[in-house]
């Protein structure tokens, strides 16, 4: 049938069929993807009427409807068919009084096909409509070991709670993230109220952050909406208005850049050179001594705390050690609620170059670097990529192994405790370093592993009940609570007997540091890789970690001690080379290999000699869990382990 068009509504739909026919594909058909890809699926879930995200309309669920459109929906048929005769009469219907009947689709993989309206969904495409109605059953796919979907069993949990599906991200863990930065408890749902701000403040991030284009084409622009409320605190955010909201996306449109997970790239010694300079920090000049007044921003105070002592004795070393050309101070007592207020303060008392000194200062941090960019920050964490601030660490787990060939040897029943607080990036590889150690000298030695910050629990106990006379301890002495339980220490006496200690040597660090900064090679480690940060993470190479032995160590031991200690220094060992097995099997078979930086950063197994586990975040007390929730590997467990 030969039909004759004329008006307005006729030139309406061959501009968008010129738009269709530009686009070659055809629309996606779910039942061929299902066919095709050999999908096995696991069962149907009614979820009811639900308003479904226009730009998450994938396809049409069964063959033979995808003729009629473009991939994108668009009309494709001649203005002179039978269909162009009825599209038209649904656009009229639409301009002159909405289109309110629901549609009817599945969801599969967090896309939705349409079964019933695809008319309806052409045409409101076209107009730019944001969503619309649908009465949506859900396909389950089978659980695989594919990292999509992982992803989308991860979206099928946080939907049961939220029912918002109009969130898409690219990395494992992002919808626990979004749960925890929106200040619920991982299993809390979701209200009404909750949804309609949430999705407020998601249409308003969206509208603005496309205005320039995205900044990461691999990523989406939730990606950037999670990176968004690292920086950012959501209750702040939603008080925002539209220009205010505007001004922080654009100040902050580096750190979207990053991905997800990204892991910073890691600069080794301090005579390394990074990478290619990019723009991001060129405008960080270098700074003369005589104008470098240094702040150092601590959460307790050097009396209470061995963390902050040792990043005192670190001030003052380089205060001591550049005497009248800098000019230090201290700051004590922050919290993730008042660093930036101390970080202004430290600015207005002309400080240009900032040091805060725990990982739970790091969104503070960030934010106050994203307002200032004409002062440096750096904060003293581990595996955090940004791009506005730099973070720094050393490798104690060099240290460690060293501790845990010293343990081995001297233990006499093959048992050693060790005391571990956070469960944090780190803070594995110290674990596995000292059990290696151990096991390098004694092959029957077992690292029975216990954490100070679980909830009513005693790690003594478990020492006390298998005997364990050596036990590795706290790094070093908290000068108000000095006692002799630090370091690897013999506890089989009346009264503990120092072995060895770790020292985070934070003078030499800072003191390195400032150097660069004076010569101007801080611009020489800015890397190329827009989508990663940059980590300081220094070793004995550079005098950052060191190992004290007592006068108690027989001297044979000492010796072997001062030949590790050398061989690492020169970079002739790795502990993390050759063949590595974890409490599950097999980590590494390749004798000629060692784990790259990287690798060591994100380690999450335990080594197969220790006797322990990963704990989850709700096993702590709730002190731990500022740090954790920055910093943690997750619930991982291993052989061994307990809920």
């Amino acid at each position: 049938m030969s039909l004759r068009l004329s008006g307005e509504p006729y030139s309406e739909y061959v501009k968008y069929m010129r738009i269709g026919k530009k686009e070659k594909e055809e629309l996606k058909v779910l039942d061929e993807i299902i066919e095709e890809n050999h999908v096995v699926t696991v069962g149907e879930i009614p979820l009811g009427l639900v308003q479904i995200p226009i730009n998450q309309i994938a396809g049409t669920k069964n063959t033979g409807r995808g003729v009629s459109f473009s991939k994108s929906f668009y009309p494709i048929l001649s203005e002179k068919s039978e269909f162009a005769q009825k599209w038209m009469s649904l656009y009229r219907a639409h301009i002159e009084e909405g289109i309110r009947e629901p549609i009817k689709a599945y969801e599969f993989m967090n896309k939705f096909y349409v079964e019933e309206g695809n008319k309806r969904v052409s045409v409101l495409k076209c107009v730019g409509a944001v969503s619309i109605p649908g009465t949506v059953t859900r396909i389950l796919p089978a659980r695989t070991g594919e990292k999509e979907n992982r992803i989308y069993y991860e979206f099928v949990d946080f939907y049961r709670l939220s029912e918002l599906n109009d969130l898409c991200f690219s990395e494992e863990g992002s919808y626990a993230k979004l749960q925890r930065l929106v200040g619920k408890r991982p299993d809390e749902k979701w209200s009404d109220e909750d949804r309609m701000n949430f999705h407020s403040l998601h249409l308003r991030f969206k509208t603005l952050y496309e205005e320039k284009g995205k900044v990461n084409p691999g990523g989406t622009v939730d990606d950037a909406l999670l990176t968004f409320l690292n920086v950012y605190d959501y209750s702040e955010l939603m008080n925002l208005s539209v220009s205010e909201l505007k001004e922080k996306i654009q100040k902050s449109r580096e750190e979207l850049k990053l991905r997800e997970g990204s892991v910073p790239e890691l600069s080794m010694s301090p005579e390394e050179k990074v990478g290619k300079k990019i723009n991001i920090l060129a405008r960080l000049l270098p700074i003369s001594a005589s104008a470098l007044k240094i702040a150092f921003i601590h959460e307790k105070t050097a009396e209470t705390s061995a963390w902050t002592y040792a990043h005192e004795l670190g001030r003052l070393h380089l205060q001591k050690t550049f005497a009248d050309e800098i000019h230090t101070s201290c700051y004590d007592g922050a919290t993730e609620e008042n660093i930036s207020q101390l970080i202004e303060q430290s600015i207005a008392d002309g400080n240009n170059l900032i040091f805060t000194t725990s990982p739970p200062l790091l969104k503070g941090s960030l934010k106050s670097a994203i307002e200032h960019p004409e002062v440096k920050i750096l904060n003293c964490s581990l595996n955090t990529s940004h791009k506005y601030i730099r973070t720094y660490y050393a490798r104690m787990y060099e240290a460690k192994f060293l501790m845990g060939a010293i343990a081995g040897a001297m233990t006499e029943n093959d048992k050693i405790g060790y005391l571990a607080d956070y469960p944090i990036y780190g803070m594995t590889a110290n674990i596995n370093a000292f059990a290696l150690g151990a096991k390098m000298v004694n092959p029957r030695a077992k690292i029975y592993l216990e954490w100070t910050t679980l909830k009513g629990h005693d790690p003594f106990e478990t020492f006390r009940n298998h005997e364990i006379t050596y036990i590795s301890g706290q790094d070093m002495i908290t000068p108000k609570l000095a006692s002799r339980h630090f370091g690897l220490y013999w506890d089989g006496g009346d009264y503990p007997v120092n072995l060895a200690m770790p020292v985070w040597h934070w003078g030499k660090f800072y003191e390195q540091m400032i150097r660069k900064l004076m010569k101007g090679s801080w611009k020489d480690d800015e890397i190329s890789d827009e989508t990663r940060g940059l980590n300081y993470w220094w070793g004995m190479s550079a005098g950052a970690i060191e190992v004290i032995c007592s006068k108690h160590l027989p001297i044979g031991t000492a010796r072997l001690i001062d030949l590790l200690k050398n061989t690492i220094s020169s970079g002739g060992f790795n502990p993390f080379a050759g063949v590595l097995y974890s409490q599950e099997g097999v980590v590494q078979m390749d004798m000629d290999r060692a784990f790259s930086p990287e690798e060591i950063v994100t380690m999450d197994w335990l080594a197969e000699n220790v006797i322990g586990y990963i704990p989850a975040m709700e096993a702590l007390v709730d002190q731990a869990k500022p740090v954790v929730s920055t910093q943690g590997l997750g619930g991982k467990q291993g052989l061994g382990g307990k809920a």
